[in-house]
């Protein structure tokens, strides 16, 4: 639905919600696990989605601060 080149991941400190889902004993926002199960990316795509786009965001920050 969303392009890889418009996907930049940001996290929290791991732990900074405390809270463990009894389910599955991943920490709620432990959301990185996600991006590495996915059978849809690509090697080429998680690095984008972790790193390669981080360039971009410097186009974006200075329209939010305009």
């Amino acid at each position: 639905m969303i392009p890889v080149k418009n996907v930049l991941f940001a996290s929290e400190m791991i732990g900074a919600v405390r809270g463990i889902d009894p389910e599955t004993g991943h920490y709620y926002d432990d959301t990185k696990r996600y991006i590495e199960a996915s059978k849809i990316l690509s090697n080429e795509d998680r690095h984008q989605i972790y790193e390669g786009n981080a360039p971009a965001c410097s186009r974006v920050w200075t329209r939010l601060s305009n």
